[in-house]
């Protein structure tokens, strides 16, 4: 105890106590002057014989304790004594196997890092061989050509079509534009030797059809060839015909004869060369001479006619006007949105799938465009079509409201008692648009209005500087500033999208003009400072505003959102911001 001291829990149960010759506090001193006062001669002796015997008790246990364990003393020093030269060693073989490791991670290192210059030699080896296979096969191209456009024009003209992109691309070259000069007049003689046996008369409807063919991955003008086509074509019917009107006998000159004699070979026989040559070789020549019709009707005529419409139309929104020319009118922005979109839904499938009735393309043919990629790009045009005329026609009433917010004094003008012209105007002009969006655009979806909308108050709030002060539409239990109550209203108001996208239906295109209007006359305002009149004015204004446009609107709540940051802001930038009393307001609005 004297060695290890009580436990935290004695101790703090325990007071110190000097007399206690166990405790941690005992003191020679004091024990004794306490036993010398308190115990008589008799016990005082007693008690020095117990002592006594207590302490050669003691000397005999320890001598004892001390050479029963004394063996195990030694050992423990011999082993700990092991134990030390054991770890030293473990170390030191500890040091080897770390510099080892080392060692074998540098190694490791260089021989990765080999290995990897290697791999990156070899491909870089095998670029260069796949190069200069390639610069051969470049360098053979003159000389294959020679060999094949002779015997094998096919094969020529497919070779010839995988080496021409290449070398116009590294025509700059001296070494590639020699080899495509020389390509190029192997094929100019291989054209002139296609152009000199389409004119033979002896070729049947299968090797003109693939002279033609040839020709035309020569990139040969079309129209020569559809001339010259129709030309041999023609030539070989009426060939045909000649010799089948030959083999009938000739006609009676004095036009007695009841019925008409039989042609000079027999009748079947007849019939069989008419239908296997001439009906055949028509049937051949009429299927030839549609590598001309797809491509001509189909994508020349038709799907050039589409697209030339949809850039023409989309023009009007993208195309940068001209200084001193006219803009596009509105209603023609809406009549070519509108056209775009009957097109998308309707009209490109119809014309496609005449076409191709009339015009079956080739399963072998030319590569044809479908008719989802016309619709696409017809609904792009109309998409933007309509943005433009929404953009433009918010524009116009922006600018109006502009105008009457900057040329107006703010500040000293008076008492309001009508709602001033230019609002009515706006409500004016709105419902024109609406009116002519109205013919052309389904009239759309709704939000479901609430029961009070045309008669919700128009709110403006009061600002720290006139506490107390409210419009009766809000009611807040303290006094707060307004810029503080602005921001905190907007982080929980849903954010509102001037410049989306429309939808095509009347709300939709009449809601996105309304926004770019209120959004124009918030900037406006932000940009003023106002009187208590003016304050007022703004609020009989918006409140006017309230009672129309939300009719008009998609959704109340945008027109609402936008008109409240509108009485917001004119708060905040009013020096004297008392509203109007809001049966006032309702008075001169219905008034109005």
């Amino acid at each position: 105890q004297r060695y290890y001291g009580p436990s935290p829990a004695e101790a703090a149960e325990a007071a110190p106590d000097p007399t206690d010759i166990n405790g941690p506090h005992f003191d020679p001193e004091v024990f004794m002057t306490k036993v010398r006062n308190e115990c008589p001669l008799g016990q005082l002796l007693a008690r020095e014989a117990a002592l006594g015997r207590e302490i050669r008790a003691l000397d005999s246990d320890m001598q004892t304790l001390l050479y029963e364990n004394y063996n195990k003393f030694i050992s423990a020093t011999d082993t700990i004594r092991k134990m030390k030269v054991d770890f030293r060693h473990m170390e030191a073989e500890m040091d080897d196997l770390a510099a080892n490791m080392a060692a074998i991670s540098a190694s490791s290192a260089r021989v990765s890092a080999a290995l990897q210059d290697r791999h990156r030699r070899g491909a870089q080896l095998a670029g260069v061989q796949a190069l200069l296979r390639k610069l051969q096969a470049l360098v053979e191209v003159p000389g294959r050509l020679r060999s094949w456009a002779g015997t094998e024009p096919a094969r020529a003209l497919r070779c010839h079509a995988r080496a021409r992109a290449v070398l116009r691309h590294y025509r700059h070259l001296p070494s590639f534009r020699a080899i495509e000069d020389e390509s190029h007049a192997i094929m100019a003689e291989l054209a002139q030797r296609l152009r000199t046996r389409l004119r033979c008369e002896k070729l049947d409807p299968k090797e003109l059809t693939e002279c033609v063919e040839m020709l035309l991955q020569l990139e040969e003008p079309a129209e020569e060839l559809s001339e010259e086509f129709l030309s041999q074509a023609g030539a070989r019917l009426e060939a045909e015909l000649a010799a089948l009107e030959a083999e009938l006998p000739a006609a009676d000159p004095s036009g007695t004869a009841t019925t008409p004699p039989p042609p000079a070979s027999d009748i079947l026989d007849f019939v069989d060369r008419g239908s296997s040559a001439f009906v055949g070789t028509l049937c051949q020549l009429a299927g030839s001479y549609r590598a001309f019709c797809v491509t001509a009707v189909r994508e020349g005529l038709v799907v050039a006619f589409m697209r030339w419409l949809c850039r023409t139309a989309r023009g009007f929104a993208d195309g940068p006007a001209e200084r001193g020319a006219p803009a596009a009118p509105p209603a023609l922005l809406l009549l070519l949105a509108r056209l775009c979109l009957d097109y998308e839904n309707s009209t490109i499938s119809y014309i496609l799938t005449l076409t191709d009735e009339q015009f079956p393309p080739q399963d072998s043919g030319p590569a044809v465009t479908p008719g989802p990629a016309l619709c696409a790009e017809a609904r792009a045009a109309a998409q933007r079509l309509l943005d433009h005329y929404v953009q433009v026609q918010g524009a116009a009433v922006a600018q109006m409201l502009r105008k009457s917010v900057e040329t107006r004094d703010w500040l000293g003008t008076v008492e309001p008692r009508n709602v001033r012209a230019v609002m009515k105007r706006v409500v004016e002009d709105i419902t024109a648009i609406d009116v002519q969006v109205g013919q052309l655009f389904e009239e759309g979806v709704r939000r479901a209005q609430s029961s009070d909308s045309s008669r919700r108050a128009f709110s403006v709030y009061s600002s720290s500087r006139a506490p107390g002060r409210y419009a009766p539409s809000y009611t807040p239990s303290a006094p707060m500033d307004t810029h503080l109550l602005s921001n905190i209203q907007k982080l929980f108001s849903e954010r509102i999208d001037i410049f989306s996208p429309v939808e095509f239906n009347k709300v939709s295109v009449l809601t996105g003009i309304i926004k770019i209007s209120l959004k124009t006359l918030l900037e406006c305002v932000r940009l003023r400072t106002l009187g208590r009149f003016g304050l007022q004015q703004v609020q009989v204004d918006g409140h006017y505003l309230q009672l129309y446009l939300w009719r008009f609107a998609s959704d109340e709540r945008v027109v609402q959102g936008l008109l409240d940051e509108v009485a917001a802001s004119a708060a905040h930038r009013c020096l004297d911001p008392v509203p109007m009393e809001h049966s006032v307001v309702e008075l001169i609005c219905e008034r109005g």
